[in-house]
């Protein structure tokens, strides 16, 4: 019996043939030869064989969608987890998409005083906002919490010592750490205190000629039980201020509004933290703010002036599109109401488990009719993004049928034939071409779609994915 891979064709030929000819009217040369090499080369190793050209021309068909592809794809998140680092975290709101759009379309006043006709500053833009909804006497934007971080240490405590908690050596994502952080500043790390324990005296007897600054370090990524201590920024102010020193808290989550509406308590507010007595307050604007990434800074106007007129601002700085999304998802804050209603992070957190059922509920049944089995389960959501570690969010889920491996690896990168004419009852209207990916959890030998991070509006994607994915 011989071997069809003795007699494959060369790459010329298969560019010369009807089918790969056509793809070259709707895409690069370039890649369409890369593709065609690429089937070649894997068809000598594979025991499947093209055997017509029609089979030669599927897969350098696939091959060419594989090359095309960008590599950042929308995620519908089923994982449960609303604030999903790894998925990009906040979802912007529909204010801030518009924001966007309309900045990236041509020209701004980015770096232009409109009033004076002479060149301005982007550090202008959001600095009202945040002075607003703060009560800071000014406000700093760069490109992540971290670099406000190690902005405000360079500038107050550059080769000098900044006071810390061994209870707030704390790692964030991606294994970095704050005392590696603040190496990188230029300042120098003095521990005090113990891992469970911290007091005011701590604090006090580290006190010297070569401390710069009191840090305090926001745990908002676990928690601490049993008998535990901590000095808080309250306690430590008078201290600070007698010594002439400043407080920097490292705030995190950058929260600014309350979420005891909807069940979340004990995370502090960027206004709180800053009238408890923080010089300077650095927070996240893609956490609970529910923004674009960005790292926001408030606090006392000669810090920030300061750190305004540190050359290292200038590689933290942000471009006009995260600008735009900010100044138009702070606005939303005058109103906090609006807010927990139209911010998608904040919304997502506030729905009741009831509705979430009901979600469920729709979703399953249009699955259902489909030949999708499934059924709908209870199941326990979070927030993420190292807010409110502790907090369980009540909701529900669509447990799929089958091997939840199979079903997580077809969903996450679309691996059935997007051009099936299946369509879930719930996909009316939605366009079949370059659906998003899925993510969803794998619990108890199942797939979970669980509804908690799941918006709204992609209900309808959602099921159509399922559908496409299905064996």
């Amino acid at each position: 019996m011989s071997d069809a891979r003795r007699a494959l064709p060369s790459v010329g030929a298969l560019l010369e043939s009807a089918g790969v000819r056509a793809l070259l009217q709707s895409a690069p040369r370039s890649l369409v030869v890369d593709a065609v090499r690429a089937a070649v080369a894997d068809a000598r190793t594979s025991a499947a064989v093209p055997s017509d050209d029609a089979g030669w021309t599927a897969v350098v068909a696939e091959r060419l969608a594989d090359a095309s592809r960008r590599s950042l794809r929308r995620v519908v998140n089923a994982t449960g987890i609303v604030l999903h680092t790894n998925l990009g975290r906040a979802p912007l709101a529909d204010v801030a998409l518009e924001a966007i759009a309309a900045m990236a379309g041509g020209y701004s006043n980015l770096e232009f005083d409109l009033d004076a006709g002479a060149r301005g500053s982007r550090y202008v833009h959001c600095a009202s906002l945040l002075r607003e909804l703060t009560g800071a006497e000014d406000a700093l934007v760069v490109n992540n919490c971290a670099a406000a971080l190690v902005l405000a240490l360079n500038t107050i405590a550059d080769g000098r010592e900044a006071i810390l908690s061994r209870g707030e050596l704390v790692e964030i994502g991606g294994s970095f750490r704050v005392h590696e952080i603040m190496s990188k500043s230029g300042a120098r790390l003095r521990e005090v205190g113990a891992t469970n324990r911290t007091h005011l005296v701590d604090y006090e007897r580290a006190l010297g000629p070569s401390t710069g600054a009191i840090l305090k370090v926001h745990r908002s990524n676990f928690a601490v039980t049993g008998f535990t201590s901590e000095a808080t920024v309250a306690e430590l102010a008078p201290l600070a201020q007698q010594a002439g020193i400043p407080i920097l808290h490292d705030l995190g989550s950058g929260l600014l509004v309350s979420l005891e509406s909807i069940g979340l308590k004990g995370e502090p507010t960027a206004r709180e933290a800053r009238a408890a007595g923080a010089s300077i307050v650095v927070m996240s604007g893609d956490k609970l703010l529910g923004g674009p990434q960005a790292g926001l800074i408030v606090g006392d106007a000669k810090w920030i002036d300061a750190m305004r007129r540190n050359p290292l601002a200038r590689s933290y700085r942000v471009d006009k599109l995260t600008l735009a999304a900010l100044e138009a998802t702070l606005a939303l804050y005058r109103e906090p109401a609006r807010a927990l209603a139209e911010i998608p992070t904040l919304a997502l957190l506030g729905t009741s488990p009831d509705e979430l059922r009901g979600r469920a509920d729709a979703l399953c049944r249009a699955l259902a009719a489909d030949g999708v089995a499934c059924e709908v389960v209870e199941s326990v959501g979070s927030v993420g993004a190292c807010a409110f570690p502790d907090a369980e969010l009540p909701g529900a889920a669509v447990a799929l049928a089958g091997d939840a491996e199979g079903w997580a690896r077809r969903l996450r990168t679309g691996s059935r034939d997007r051009s099936s004419p299946r369509r879930s009852a719930l996909s009316a209207g939605v366009p079949h071409d370059q659906p998003p990916a899925v993510v969803g959890r794998v619990h108890d030998g199942r797939l979970h779609l669980d509804l908690r991070s799941v918006l709204a509006h992609e209900l309808s994607e959602l099921a159509r994915a399922v559908v496409d994915a299905r064996e």
